[in-house]
C-alpha cells in the first residue's frame, strides 16, 4: 500500500524554541497510519524563525537570543567579543539569569539581519523600540504549506 500525505501543524521543538508551529505542514502517513515527518530545506526555515524574532515586539527571550547566536554561527565568547563584552555576560543571558542589555540586543538583531540575508527594512530606531520586556510568549506560526517558501503568519 502507498503512502498517504496529509497537512498537519507541527510544534518545532528541535530548533530549540518552546513556540514555533509550523502550520499545514506536509506529512507522510505510512501503513500504519503513523505520520512521519520531515523538514525539508531547514536553512530558510531557520531563516525565517530568526526574521520572526528581529521583527517582534519584545525583548528577545534567553532560548531566542541562543537560536539567534547559533544561526549566526557564533560561540558565546564569539559574541561577547562582537559585542564588547566578556563571555560569561552572553551565558547568563542565554540561562535567564540576567536581562539582555538592551543595546547589545539592538546589535545582536542588526548582525543577524546582516549575516543572514534577511530582509526586515527596519531602522536601528525601529529596532530599539522593539527591545522591551515582555512576559508574553505567543506562538510564532509558521507556513509550512511550501517547505520551498516558508513565511511567518501574522498573528
Amino acid at each position: 500500500m502507498k503512502n498517504k500525505e496529509k497537512k498537519m501543524n507541527y510544534h518545532y521543538t528541535e530548533c530549540g524554541l518552546d513556540n514555533v508551529i509550523i502550520v499545514d505542514m506536509p506529512v507522510q502517513i505510512d501503513d500504519a497510519g503513523e505520520g512521519l515527518i520531515h523538514i525539508p530545506n531547514i536553512y530558510d526555515l531557520h531563516r525565517v524563525i530568526a526574521l520572526s524574532l528581529i521583527t517582534q515586539d519584545c525583548a528577545l527571550r534567553p532560548t531566542e537570543l541562543r537560536f539567534l547566536r547559533t544561526e549566526l554561527g557564533f560561540t558565546q565568547a564569539q559574541l561577547a567579543d562582537v559585542l564588547h563584552m566578556d563571555a560569561q555576560s552572553i551565558g547568563r543571558w542565554e540561562r535567564g539569569e540576567c536581562a539582555i542589555d538592551p543595546s547589545a540586543e539592538i546589535v545582536i538583531r542588526k548582525l543577524a539581519i546582516e549575516m543572514l540575508d534577511l530582509v526586515s527594512g527596519m531602522t536601528i530606531a525601529e529596532i530599539a523600540r522593539k527591545c522591551i520586556p515582555s512576559v508574553q510568549n505567543s506562538p510564532m506560526k509558521i507556513d509550512g504549506s511550501d517547505p520551498s517558501g516558508y513565511r511567518p503568519i501574522a498573528a
